[in-house]
Protein backbone atom coordinates (compact mmCIF):
# COMPACT_ATOMS: atom_id res chain seq x y z
CA UNK A 1 0.00 0.00 0.00
CA UNK A 2 1.38 3.34 -0.96
CA UNK A 3 0.84 6.74 1.27
CA UNK A 4 0.12 10.26 0.29
CA UNK A 5 3.92 10.95 0.15
CA UNK A 6 4.61 8.80 -2.25
CA UNK A 7 1.44 9.65 -4.56
CA UNK A 8 2.42 12.81 -4.24
CA UNK A 9 5.81 13.13 -5.03
CA UNK A 10 4.85 10.69 -8.45
CA UNK A 11 2.64 13.71 -9.14
CA UNK A 12 5.40 16.25 -8.77
CA UNK A 13 8.13 14.39 -10.56
CA UNK A 14 5.41 13.69 -13.85
CA UNK A 15 5.14 17.43 -13.58
CA UNK A 16 8.58 18.14 -13.99
CA UNK A 17 8.68 15.78 -16.18
CA UNK A 18 5.70 16.61 -18.74
CA UNK A 19 7.38 20.64 -18.55
CA UNK A 20 10.67 19.45 -20.10
CA UNK A 21 8.61 17.25 -22.15
CA UNK A 22 5.97 20.14 -23.42
CA UNK A 23 9.75 22.29 -24.53
CA UNK A 24 11.13 19.36 -26.36
CA UNK A 25 8.28 19.49 -28.64
CA UNK A 26 8.98 22.89 -29.02
CA UNK A 27 12.36 22.89 -30.02
CA UNK A 28 14.04 21.49 -33.30
CA UNK A 29 15.95 18.68 -33.42
CA UNK A 30 19.51 21.15 -33.64
CA UNK A 31 18.12 23.28 -30.93
CA UNK A 32 18.13 20.30 -28.45
CA UNK A 33 22.39 20.71 -29.06
CA UNK A 34 22.65 24.11 -28.95
CA UNK A 35 25.27 25.34 -26.01
CA UNK A 36 25.28 29.20 -25.26
CA UNK A 37 28.94 28.58 -24.81
CA UNK A 38 31.63 26.08 -24.28
CA UNK A 39 31.31 26.10 -20.21
CA UNK A 40 27.03 25.68 -20.64
CA UNK A 41 25.48 22.25 -21.34
CA UNK A 42 23.29 21.62 -24.08
CA UNK A 43 19.35 20.46 -23.58
CA UNK A 44 20.83 16.88 -24.65
CA UNK A 45 23.89 17.02 -22.07
CA UNK A 46 21.57 18.34 -19.11
CA UNK A 47 19.21 14.94 -20.45
CA UNK A 48 22.38 12.56 -20.10
CA UNK A 49 23.12 13.91 -16.96
CA UNK A 50 19.50 13.21 -15.64
CA UNK A 51 19.50 10.18 -16.92
CA UNK A 52 23.28 8.66 -15.31
CA UNK A 53 21.62 10.50 -12.06
CA UNK A 54 18.48 8.60 -12.61
CA UNK A 55 19.87 4.68 -13.15
CA UNK A 56 22.95 5.22 -10.12
CA UNK A 57 20.09 6.81 -7.71
CA UNK A 58 17.33 3.61 -7.83
CA UNK A 59 18.89 1.02 -9.70
CA UNK A 60 19.26 -1.43 -6.99
CA UNK A 61 17.82 0.99 -4.17
CA UNK A 62 18.28 -1.09 -1.16
CA UNK A 63 21.42 -3.06 -1.70
CA UNK A 64 23.74 -0.55 -3.37
CA UNK A 65 25.10 3.23 -2.82
CA UNK A 66 23.33 4.94 -5.39
CA UNK A 67 26.37 6.57 -6.35
CA UNK A 68 27.14 3.48 -7.88
CA UNK A 69 31.16 2.26 -9.16
CA UNK A 70 29.58 2.26 -13.13
CA UNK A 71 28.54 5.54 -13.21
CA UNK A 72 30.97 7.94 -14.81
CA UNK A 73 29.30 11.04 -13.71
CA UNK A 74 32.14 13.64 -15.32
CA UNK A 75 31.14 11.76 -18.94
CA UNK A 76 27.66 13.04 -18.62
CA UNK A 77 28.79 16.50 -19.44
CA UNK A 78 30.61 15.54 -23.03
CA UNK A 79 27.34 14.82 -25.29
CA UNK A 80 27.24 11.63 -27.18
CA UNK A 81 23.38 12.03 -28.06
CA UNK A 82 22.90 12.75 -31.75
CA UNK A 83 19.50 12.39 -32.59
CA UNK A 84 16.06 13.50 -30.96
CA UNK A 85 15.23 9.39 -30.59
CA UNK A 86 18.25 9.29 -28.94
CA UNK A 87 17.94 12.18 -26.44
CA UNK A 88 13.93 10.93 -25.97
CA UNK A 89 15.29 7.44 -25.05
CA UNK A 90 17.61 7.94 -22.53
CA UNK A 91 15.24 10.10 -21.25
CA UNK A 92 12.68 7.95 -20.64
CA UNK A 93 15.51 5.26 -19.14
CA UNK A 94 15.88 7.02 -16.89
CA UNK A 95 12.35 8.03 -15.59
CA UNK A 96 11.11 4.25 -16.36
CA UNK A 97 13.93 3.45 -13.64
CA UNK A 98 12.80 6.26 -11.15
CA UNK A 99 8.98 5.39 -11.47
CA UNK A 100 9.76 1.45 -11.21
CA UNK A 101 11.11 1.67 -7.82
CA UNK A 102 8.37 4.37 -7.06
CA UNK A 103 5.60 2.05 -8.10
CA UNK A 104 6.76 -0.89 -5.49
CA UNK A 105 7.52 1.10 -2.47
CA UNK A 106 5.53 0.35 0.83
CA UNK A 107 4.66 2.84 3.68
CA UNK A 108 7.81 0.77 5.32
CA UNK A 109 10.03 1.63 2.61
CA UNK A 110 10.31 5.38 3.44
CA UNK A 111 12.22 5.18 6.70
CA UNK A 112 14.84 2.70 5.40
CA UNK A 113 18.15 3.93 5.22
CA UNK A 114 19.75 3.60 2.05
CA UNK A 115 23.01 5.00 0.91
CA UNK A 116 24.08 7.95 -1.48
CA UNK A 117 28.00 8.81 -1.67
CA UNK A 118 28.04 6.53 1.59
CA UNK A 119 25.90 9.10 3.37
CA UNK A 120 22.92 7.57 5.37
CA UNK A 121 19.43 8.51 4.18
CA UNK A 122 16.13 7.86 4.64
CA UNK A 123 13.94 7.06 1.20
CA UNK A 124 11.58 9.60 1.99
CA UNK A 125 14.91 12.13 2.35
CA UNK A 126 16.50 10.32 -0.78
CA UNK A 127 12.97 11.45 -3.00
CA UNK A 128 13.22 14.96 -1.60
CA UNK A 129 16.76 15.56 -2.91
CA UNK A 130 15.98 14.47 -6.00
CA UNK A 131 12.93 16.08 -6.29
CA UNK A 132 14.94 18.95 -5.72
CA UNK A 133 17.35 17.83 -8.06
CA UNK A 134 15.12 16.76 -10.96
CA UNK A 135 13.36 20.33 -11.17
CA UNK A 136 16.16 22.31 -10.75
CA UNK A 137 17.52 20.68 -14.48
CA UNK A 138 14.27 21.21 -15.70
CA UNK A 139 14.52 24.64 -14.44
CA UNK A 140 17.75 24.93 -17.08
CA UNK A 141 15.94 23.02 -19.70
CA UNK A 142 12.80 25.11 -19.85
CA UNK A 143 15.28 28.37 -19.84
CA UNK A 144 17.06 27.16 -22.61
CA UNK A 145 13.68 26.67 -24.54
CA UNK A 146 12.50 29.84 -23.94
CA UNK A 147 15.99 31.92 -24.76
CA UNK A 148 16.40 29.71 -28.08
CA UNK A 149 12.29 30.25 -29.10
CA UNK A 150 12.22 33.90 -28.74
CA UNK A 151 9.14 35.72 -29.00
CA UNK A 152 7.84 32.29 -30.36
CA UNK A 153 7.82 30.73 -26.64
CA UNK A 154 4.51 29.60 -25.81
CA UNK A 155 4.34 29.52 -21.59
CA UNK A 156 3.89 26.18 -20.32
CA UNK A 157 1.79 27.09 -17.48
CA UNK A 158 -0.39 30.79 -16.69
CA UNK A 159 1.12 33.04 -19.20
CA UNK A 160 1.70 36.45 -17.84
CA UNK A 161 -1.02 39.00 -18.81
CA UNK A 162 -0.41 41.46 -21.54
CA UNK A 163 -2.15 44.89 -22.21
Amino acid sequence: MQNEFINSAKHQFEYYKQLAEKTFSRLTEDQLFWKYNEESNSIATIVKHMNGNMLSRWTDLFTTDGEKDWRMRDEEFENDIFTRAELLSKWEDGWNCLYKVLDNLTIDDLDRVIFIRQQPLTVTAAINRQLAHYPYHVGQIVFIGKMLCDTNWESLSIPKKTT
